[in-house]
């Protein structure tokens, strides 16, 4: 089957987390959708500090494949006066500090309400808070990706790659073998709109993605996007095994 010729979602924003009393439902939050990626359920009682554990467990291990995609922005809602979320953030700070650390490394962000069904996505992704708490969840997440680009742009490392030309990115993402690690690919939202290669750039998004290549579109007016723009609005960041 052919790859999609476009991208009518959008791209990825970050992941949302709707918690209730005997459920969390994973959200995929696009810049044009949200759309359901799984409701997971509590099998138990939340006052059994072992099912609560598990529940926790089977979470991450959900989050591992969209947090591979280089999804990096997570948004934890509870309802008002539970602690859902927290207890979540706390499980995930002492047992999976893959999650808040290194290459992998999340950002997660805390908000009062209800994102159990659509209708909760509706009234959520109204309120001024969403909005803002999405605004600083992007600007942190770009911010550190723009740390790991600079890093690498000035590294004297010769195992470290940053490529910033579409050939060389294709290349190298088509070819690329156990000799090499690909990381990032990075590419700007205005590149991705209106680049004259669109059908071999959503191919290769694909490849990149079957090749576990965590790949990012950044928004081109925050300071990542910007530095991306002088670059040619696209990048790939990897290493030498």
């Amino acid at each position: 089957m052919a790859p999609k010729s476009s991208y009518k979602q959008g791209y990825a924003v970050a992941i949302l987390i709707g918690f209730d009393r005997g459920a969390a439902s994973i959200w995929r939050v696009y810049s044009s959708v949200v759309k359901l990626e799984a409701t997971l359920r509590l099998e138990g009682d939340r006052s059994n500090l072992k099912t609560v554990y598990n529940f926790h467990e089977i979470l991450v291990n959900s989050l591992r494949g969209i947090v591979r995609e280089g999804v990096r922005s997570i948004i934890l809602v509870s309802p008002p006066r539970t602690d859902y979320s927290q207890k979540f953030a706390e499980h995930v700070k002492t047992h999976h500090t893959w999650l808040t650390q290194g290459g992998s490394k999340v950002t997660f962000t805390e908000m009062t309400g209800s994102a159990a069904t659509r209708t909760d996505l509706a009234i959520l992704t109204k309120k001024i808070d969403f909005r803002k708490l999405m605004q600083d969840a992007t600007l942190d997440e770009t911010e550190n990706l723009l740390e790991l680009l600079e890093k690498r742009l000035n590294s004297s490392r010769k195992d470290d790659i940053v490529l910033y030309s579409f050939e060389d990115v294709e290349y190298s993402i088509l070819y690329s073998n156990e000799k090499t690690t690909l990381e990032f690919l990075l590419l700007t939202d205005e590149y991705l709109a209106k680049t004259r290669q669109k059908r071999r750039l959503n191919r290769l998004m694909q490849i990149a993605s079957n090749k576990r290549v965590r790949t990012r579109v950044v928004d081109s007016k925050l300071p990542a996007g910007k530095r991306l723009t002088q670059l040619g609005g696209i990048a790939l960041i990897g290493k030498k095994n």
